[in-house]
């Protein structure tokens, strides 16, 4: 049997691995749909209402499938997390409930009419509806990110003793739920999300305009997928390179916030300085691979770039080794390469965005079938690169399940059995990945059928329904 804290920590991976695809999905489409939804009412167009239709359909499964998986979640803190949630639920319990009073009620609320009220409400309460379920899913995601950007940087708490119990005593909600890392994971999870659906949109869009284009296929509705890879291009070009500017910048703050966390990124145990930044890294044996470490590492490296990185502009500065951290450390191996592979992940992201409106712009984009191949290729990565930076995130903070506060090992519910563990953990792995094949198999259903039929859509090459219009002057 698998031992009570090594099962829960596993079985928390296995849920949030899974839960989080589904609000990425959400969450990224909310500003399309908001989007879509504008242009169908203020144009009027055929496109505009297919898009809405088309993408609501994969935004009300993904809403229905990250609730029943998100709810067991929450459960999991008192079943398997009871001592963490005893020292911390005055502080991590609001956070909470206000995500399902505020957040989940307002977006449940509305998406009745969004998705089955165009016909039976104005323009002016769908548009509402519309907003409403964006900012909803975008509420959510506050609180949520509160919560977590808590146990990253605690703050606005002192620590009080009820029962012969340490507990955690909220005295500052300010300085608590407006912590410093909030801002820097709420900026990152979103454009994430954001970019991650412009990679899925720009994948399907480049598949049936491949087949159509390239192949000779004839598809029905060529024109919808047009301008689908086109709005995937746009919002890529937009959120790949902030997604990697701020990613470097947030990576100065963990260094400042979380040094021990920092160091296990870059793979760095002994204190040092002029620490090279590894592009490329290759592990040449077994040893590397499980137990990298940045003199040995065999790669391409930017001399004093992880020193340049942590201190924002001093390839001389120094790094505090893990060497210098007591008690255990972070799974070093997982953190590194996580790391560098969401990092190589967000560079070609970039060369993806650039390359498309390169093509784009030459007039060349639905004829060059290596670019469409390349974003066949790129459609779900932008989910891979979000649970990579997740567990950069949860990995690389540990032994904390609260930094310097609570070690994961001591909130782990102390009633718990290595049995119980065991058999939850197999269970849990049974139902949910169920819950993501059956979720595959709709979204797959949903996509093969194609867009909704509407008014005839007859747009031509170069007009404003092939073309999405970004400025709204119309």
């Amino acid at each position: 049997m698998i031992d009570p804290v090594t099962g829960s920590r596993l079985q928390f991976a296995l849920t949030t691995i899974v839960h989080i695809i589904f609000p990425v999905m959400s969450m990224g489409l909310a500003p399309f749909l908001v989007y879509f939804t504008w242009k169908d009412i203020r144009t009027g167009k055929p496109i505009y209402e297919q898009l809405r239709r088309f993408w609501t359909r994969i935004f009300a499964v993904s809403f229905v499938v990250g609730t029943v998986t998100g709810i067991v979640l929450e459960f999991e803190f008192g079943t398997n997390f009871a001592a963490f949630s005893t020292t911390a639920g005055e502080l991590f319990g609001g956070p909470l409930a206000l995500e399902g009073m505020m957040a989940f009620m307002l977006e449940a609320t509305f998406l009745g009419i969004f998705v089955f009220g165009r016909d039976r409400v104005g323009n002016v309460l769908y548009m509402i509806s519309a907003v409403a379920v964006g900012v909803g899913t975008w509420l959510s995601a506050v609180w949520i990110l509160i919560a977590n950007s808590w146990m990253q940087t605690p703050r606005g708490y002192e620590l009080a003793t009820e029962n012969g119990q340490t507990i955690v005593h909220l005295v500052d909600p300010i300085a608590a739920y407006a912590n410093p890392r909030f801002p820097w994971m709420f900026v990152h999870m979103q454009n994430a999300a954001v970019e991650s659906v412009a990679l899925f949109m720009a994948g399907l869009g480049a598949y049936f305009v491949f087949r159509h284009h390239v192949w000779g296929y004839p598809i029905e509705d060529v024109e919808f997928w047009e301008v689908t890879l086109k709005i995937g291009i746009v919002a890529l070009l937009i959120t790949a390179p902030l997604q990697v500017l701020h990613g470097d910048l947030y990576a100065r703050h963990i260094f400042e916030t979380q040094p021990q966390k920092f160091a296990a990124m870059e793979a760095v145990w002994e204190t040092d300085a002029y620490v090279p930044e590894y592009i490329v890294a290759f592990p040449t044996s077994l040893q590397d691979l499980l137990d990298p470490r940045a003199k040995d590492i065999f790669g391409i490296g930017i001399p004093g770039g992880a020193s340049w990185l942590a201190s924002g502009g001093d390839p001389q500065a120094t790094i505090q080794g893990l060497n210098e951290f007591e008690g255990p450390q972070p799974p070093v191996a997982l953190v590194f390469w996580a790391f560098r592979l969401m990092v190589a992940l967000g560079f070609w992201f970039v060369l993806l965005a650039v390359w498309g409106g390169y093509r784009w712009w030459r007039g060349e984009l639905l004829e060059d079938d290596l670019l469409h191949k390349a974003l066949m290729g790129s459609t779900l990565l932008g989910i891979v690169a979000v649970e990579l930076g997740w567990i950069v995130t949860e990995v690389g903070r540990q032994p904390w399940v609260i930094q310097d506060v609570l070690r994961t090992s001591e909130g782990v519910s102390s009633g718990l059995s290595g049995t119980e563990a065991t058999v939850t953990l197999v269970g849990f792995a049974v139902v949910y990945l169920g819950l993501l094949a059956l979720y595959t198999y709709v979204v797959v259903r949903i996509v093969r059928a194609g867009p909704p039929d509407v008014a005839s859509v007859t747009p031509t090459e170069g007009s404003d329904a092939t073309a999405p219009e970004v400025s709204g002057d119309d």
